[in-house]
């Protein structure tokens, strides 16, 4: 039987340069998407799915993170004094995540690359498999897509990539899966991946957006790059990297997610989140559609 995925990474370490100047005091990961800030989402996701052990991998200067997630019992009690019910069950509710989620926090050290958190986090987790969600995705579906990469990681007992299909004019923003054969049920056996491919180059209909299950046997090969790395400091870490030499020789797949995906790296995308998750909120929505309206109306 395959094991139980219980363990899951977030890497939240990164600078946010595609959003500066917004991100020069405030983490990326700490920006709101409605009425809590995208890493939330993310860490949602991830109780939701059934994962007990959560591990932040952030840098020096993300504190912000950790406070969001930290209980405040003083504070909550200072608003239930002053008759502030709803607030105070809002505010404990936040830090009830981090017992929930039994979230701990790890500071990245080592190359440049999205491959390092994974590689530090990785360390304390033995021979489990694990998933990594990145903290500026978020991921709108009636079944968690966490929840859907534990089910195809169940089936299948190797390493599952979270894909979506794309538009082949957009295969430059995405890394791009080489599918070997399509097992039905949005499962596809792949074995590779090609960053940024040109369309005419792209190897297959669909991107990988940013969601893993993760086996000892790809950490594994990130040791054997961090070796290369120690020997010739030149480059960055990179998972993809990782999962083509393990994909080489062993079965990888591609799940294709069900629901809606919103990227929030960069000024439109971020917009976007926020605009649809708004729009998609009962107590707001309707207004921010009138207004909406009205603007498409006054252009």
């Amino acid at each position: 039987m395959p094991t139980t995925i219980r363990r899951a990474v977030i890497p939240a370490a990164g600078l946010g340069s595609r959003l500066l100047p917004l991100t020069k005091a405030t983490p990326k990961e700490m920006l709101p998407v409605g009425d809590r800030p995208v890493i939330e989402h993310t860490v949602r996701e991830l109780i939701d799915s059934g994962i007990t052990d959560i591990t932040i991998v952030v840098s020096g200067d993300k504190s912000a993170i950790q406070e969001h997630f930290r209980p405040t019992p003083a504070l909550v009690a200072q608003l239930r004094a002053d008759g502030k019910t709803a607030y105070a069950d809002a505010v404990e509710e936040v830090g009830e995540l981090s017992r929930r989620g039994h979230i701990t926090y790890l500071y990245q050290h080592g190359p440049y690359g999205n491959g390092t958190p994974v590689l530090n986090a990785a360390r304390n987790f033995g021979d489990e498999p694990f998933l990594v969600l990145w903290p500026d995705d978020v991921f709108v579906a009636e079944v968690p897509r966490a929840r859907q990469l534990v089910a195809a990681f169940e089936k299948t007992n190797a390493p599952v990539l979270a894909l979506m299909p794309m538009d082949p004019a957009d295969s430059q923003r995405y890394g791009v899966p080489v599918v070997k054969e399509d097992l039905g049920d949005g499962s596809l056996r792949i074995t590779g991946l090609v960053e940024k491919p040109r369309p005419e180059d792209a190897p297959s209909g669909y991107a990988a957006i940013g969601g893993y299950v993760l086996t000892p046997g790809v950490v594994d090969e990130l040791r054997e790059q961090y070796r290369h790395f120690e020997e010739n400091p030149v480059g960055e870490l990179y998972l993809t990297d990782a999962l083509n030499a393990y994909a080489a020789r062993r079965a990888v797949y591609g799940q294709v997610i069900e629901g809606r995906w919103y990227d929030t790296g960069n000024p439109l995308a971020y917009l976007t989140a926020q605009f649809a998750h708004v729009l998609a909120d009962p107590a707001y929505g309707p207004a921010l559609l009138e207004l909406a309206k009205e603007h498409a109306g006054d252009r």
